[in-house]
Formats: structure tokens, C-alpha cells, sequence
């Protein structure tokens, strides 16, 4: 038989504290067990505002400890009461003044399995990053979870091809980009470049965006949170660019064997011809 994964995507608004937040995401995720989903993402920074729109220190104290922190915890004793996978994507404390944009990956048991911290960081008008994260050191992981091999790839780092393909390399079959992306500069490649990423590197992925206008600053967060198969195609409709919603959608694993046998990337990739891609 087929494997089926039901799948989950999360989008929220900036409510005006981390609490209510928290509360919403809790529900959500229990929401998307309910409908029978084994793995849930939120979306970046999940339980606080987009505060990279500004560069302001008292912004540091949405830190937490991964996985010791109160927000781990709560996630991991929700994912075991309800049998759902959880990528949550937050702002972690390593040590006093070294932070990370960190997504933390609970398997559907309760248990940890560890983070990825996002490699790739900005620092552009409205996404001053390089203010509140030091770059990731962990590489590019792939969590063995109840649903199958997974990775996660965190907003910005989607313009850079290269983690995707290691992803892919390290057996991914579903790869998670939570992000906070407005409207302007790259607007017009949030339905290009992860659906190509789909294709080029022959899995599923699914990415997630919030909504509204923050008081932080002028950004607009467009929502359209969707999931693309390995073909590049959308799978379901895209979730509203202005609403909340919670994305669910079966995602076919036999897909992937199709798609494989027909394409051969990783069979004809030639990475003795790439040494001078990773030159400094």
C-alpha cells in the first residue's frame, strides 16, 4: 500500500504576548492531531512578533534554553499526549549573549530529538538578524521521527540552494521552511523557490508563513503557507494570505520512489566537479 503522511502547517497572527501565543499554538497542534495529522511546524519565532523588524536589546529576553526551556517542555508533553510530531521553531539562549534562530524537533513519543539552528542569517532593512542571532552551527540535520526522515530549513536560508541539497543528501523525505516573509522584496519567489527546491532535490516540503501587520514596523506578513510535492506541484489549495489557518494535507510518500526512478538527480549528481563551490 501507499504511504500517506498526513502533514500539518500552522499560521498565525501576532496576538501581543508570548502566553496567548503559546495557547493558540497548543491548540493548533492539538487540532491538527485530531484531524489525524503525524507531524505539525509552526511558524518562525512561533511565540513571539517578528522583532527583527527593529534592533532593540529588550528583545533578548524571548530566549529560552533548548530543550530545558518552559516552552520545550510544554511541547513535548503535548506531542506525547497526542501522538504528533512537532517542529517549533524559536528563539534559544546557548549561553547569556549567544542566541540562535533554532527550530527544535519533538518526535511524536515526547522525546527530543534535537534542533537545527538556522545557518543562513540577513541583515537587511526590516530583518536586522545578525542584531539578535549568531549563525547556526550545527550543519544541516535530518531528525529520524514517527513519520519518517525530516529536515528543517528556516525562512532566508530558501535562497540558498545548497542546504537543501544536504538535506536531501541525508535522506529527508519532508522538508519544513518556517518563515516570516512580507510583502516587497522577495514576495514574488515565496511560490518559486521552495516548490523548485521540491523538485530539484526530489522530496516533499512545506512552508509556513505568518499574517498581518506587526506594531514592530511596516512589514506585511502574507500568510500562503502551503506544501509542494516532488513534481513542484502544490498539494491542496494555499492557506489564506490574510487569516489564520491550520494546513493539513496528505502528502504521498510513494511519490518520492516515482519520482526518483524518473529523474536520477542524485544518481548523475557529479561532486567531484564542485570542490570550488565551497571556496571561501
Amino acid at each position: 500500500m501507499t504511504e500517506i503522511v498526513r502533514a500539518a502547517l500552522v499560521q498565525q497572527r501576532w496576538t501581543g504576548d508570548k502566553e496567548s501565543m503559546t495557547e493558540a499554538a497548543v491548540r493548533y497542534v492539538e487540532q491538527a492531531a485530531s484531524a489525524g495529522a503525524g507531524v505539525v511546524c509552526l511558524q518562525e519565532l512561533f511565540y513571539g512578533p517578528y522583532f527583527c523588524q527593529v534592533q532593540d536589546t529588550d528583545y533578548y529576553s524571548y530566549t529560552e534554553q533548548i530543550p530545558d526551556g518552559p516552552t520545550t517542555r510544554l511541547l513535548c508533553e503535548t506531542a506525547k499526549n497526542h501522538g504528533i510530531v512537532i517542529i517549533a521553531p524559536m528563539y534559544e539562549q546557548e549561553q547569556p549573549g549567544v542566541y540562535y534562530n533554532t527550530a527544535a524537533v519533538i518526535d511524536a513519543d515526547g522525546r527530543y530529538l534535537g534542533k537545527h539552528r538556522k545557518n543562513h542569517i540577513p541583515q537587511v532593512k526590516g530583518f536586522w538578524e545578525k542584531f539578535y542571532f549568531r549563525p547556526g552551527n550545527g550543519g544541516y540535520p535530518v531528525f529520524d521521527t514517527a513519520v519518517g526522515r525530516i529536515g528543517v530549513y528556516i525562512c532566508y536560508e530558501r535562497h540558498f540552494p545548497e542546504g537543501w541539497r544536504a538535506l536531501g543528501l541525508a535522506g529527508a523525505r519532508i522538508v519544513f521552511n518556517p518563515s516570516a516573509t512580507s510583502r516587497g522584496l522577495s514576495a514574488y519567489l515565496w511560490h518559486l523557490e521552495q516548490r523548485a527546491a521540491a523538485v530539484a532535490n526530489e522530496y516533499f516540503v512545506g512552508t509556513i508563513n505568518r499574517i498581518g501587520t506587526e506594531t514592530l514596523g511596516d512589514n506585511d506578513f502574507y500568510g500562503q503557507s502551503y506544501f509542494a510535492d516532488p513534481r513542484g506541484q502544490y498539494v491542496g489549495e494555499i492557506a489564506s494570505e490574510d487569516e489564520e489557518e491550520l494546513l493539513v494535507r496528505d502528502l504521498d510518500m510513494g511519490a518520492l520512489t516515482e519520482v526518483r526512478d524518473l529523474w536520477q538527480f542524485y544518481r548523475d549528481r557529479r561532486p567531484e566537479t564542485y570542490e570550488s563551490l565551497v571556496q571561501p
